[in-house]
């Protein structure tokens, strides 16, 4: 037995010897939604945390399904290449961005990171390990369990597809003020021969474009790693270079732009910090912290203001992003907002994450928390979203908080198909499922 196998094993009948709720125990987590803490049996999936094998030739990497990011696409740029679509934070997990949603600068051409997957290995809650692929006696389970979010097991081991590198990314920023332009042109780039694709809206009538490019040269390489800002320089420099690696990370050192609510922005302070802290690593931490000892809760209080975590990610249908993006600017008021087109072109179809193929799909990234002088209902700026959302034919991702009605939630995430897999893969439903998992806040 390999090592892997002698630890998938192990852990398969440290599952299968015990009974009652199961969790997963982490150090990191990328999620965004509060919970009652709940008894759980924790398992402990942290060491599988290992890249088996790169082809460069065939392009594709298989990876055990706990390594970050940061990890797997080093190995991979080792290898010349880089996983097909590379998530933008560096603790994201391989396996976390199956069972959710992964998107990044490629997915205008490659889709989401499942749409990039040919395989995985599933951990059921029984302790049955379980190789899914579209063609085989689980093919049932590939295609439902994106979206998931570990209701229906958990993957130990994911191989997907890679793509060839060069050494330098050309990013060009391109400012408009028209947005109907703006998204006119963002679809014509969807068939050009960028590489990578995404934008920013700093106001209603500020908005860019950003288009990368391969290159094996460069005239020099920008680094935002430390003292320099990379969501400043769009603005700045109408044309910019990067080496490979730090491109993929452009948008990690200061977790987009959040990293200001950690003073992370003022020169002095990010000083302190120092290279090595400034990381979506460090922030989640210190935003963790900060939620369970809830200063910044009572300084609004203080302030006599009430406070709307507001942190979500969805996509629109090109044809109506206009209309979202007026929504925002009309309702939300969060400013900048990421944007980051994506299809997915093949004939499958994946239930708990439904893409039209024939769609061009705009996401909106807006992270922030909104403040009204005025007390609202729990969750009254997220509900907004989710009913436009749908309104206009788009998908929303489930990582940070929802407030659907079970009914609307189960009309959105197809509980004829999710019920069918569960009674199947879980049938002691010793996992939450699906909605228990994203909206009840037990």
């Amino acid at each position: 037995m390999t090592d892997f196998e002698r630890r998938r094993e192990q852990l398969a009948r440290e599952i299968a010897s015990g009974s009652g709720p199961i969790g997963l125990r982490k150090h990191t987590s990328n999620l965004f939604r509060d919970r009652v803490p709940m008894r759980k049996r924790r398992l402990d999936l942290r060491h599988f945390n290992h890249v088996l094998k790169v082809d460069r030739e065939r392009g594709w990497v298989d990876a055990e399904a706990m390594i970050t990011y940061e990890d797997l696409t080093a190995a991979c740029l080792l290898c010349g290449v880089m996983p097909a679509v590379v998530p933008q934070l560096r603790t994201i997990t391989l396996g976390g961005a199956v069972a959710g949603v992964g998107i990044e600068a490629t997915s205008f051409r490659r889709g989401l990171v499942h749409h990039t997957v040919t395989e995985m290995e599933v951990l059921l809650p029984d302790g049955r390990v379980v190789v899914a692929t579209p063609y085989n006696e689980h093919e049932d389970l590939f295609y439902e369990f994106p979206n998931s979010y570990g209701t229906l097991g958990y993957a130990l081991r994911v191989k997907a597809r890679t793509l060839p590198v060069k050494a330098y990314v050309q990013v060009e920023h391109i400012p408009y003020s028209d947005p109907a332009r703006f998204f006119i042109d963002l679809e014509a780039a969807c068939t050009s021969d960028a590489d990578f694709l995404d934008g920013v809206v700093f106001g209603p009538e500020d908005l860019y474009l950003n288009v990368g490019r391969f290159v094996d040269e460069a005239p020099f390489a920008s680094d935002y790693g430390y003292k320099n800002i990379y969501y400043r320089s769009i603005r700045e420099k109408p044309l910019d270079y990067l080496t490979a690696h730090d491109y993929l990370w452009r948008w990690d050192t200061d977790w987009f732009w959040c990293s200001k609510n950690l003073l992370a922005q003022n020169p002095l302070v990010r000083r302190l910090y120092g290279r090595s802290r400034l990381n979506s690593r460090t922030y989640t931490s210190l935003m963790r912290w900060n939620s369970r000892l809830g200063l910044t809760r009572l300084l609004d209080r203080v302030r006599g203001l009430h406070p709307e975590s507001v942190i979500q990610d969805v996509d629109i249908p090109v044809s109506r992003a206009g209309e979202f993006l007026e929504f925002l600017h009309q309702h939300i008021g969060i400013l900048p907002i990421w944007i980051c087109p994506a299809r997915f072109r093949g004939e499958s179809h994946f239930p708990l994450f439904p893409m039209d193929p024939m769609t061009l799909y705009i996401n909106f990234g807006f992270w922030d928390v909104v403040r009204t002088r005025e007390p609202r209902s729990p969750g009254h700026f997220n509900r907004m979203v989710e009913r436009k959302v749908q309104d206009l034919g788009g998908i929303k991702s489930l990582y940070s908080e929802s407030y659907f009605p079970e009914d609307e939630f189960w009309r959105v995430f197809d509980k004829t198909a999710y019920d069918a897999l569960k009674s199947r893969y879980d049938p002691e439903h010793q996992l939450l499922d699906l909605y228990e998992k994203c909206v009840l806040r037990r």
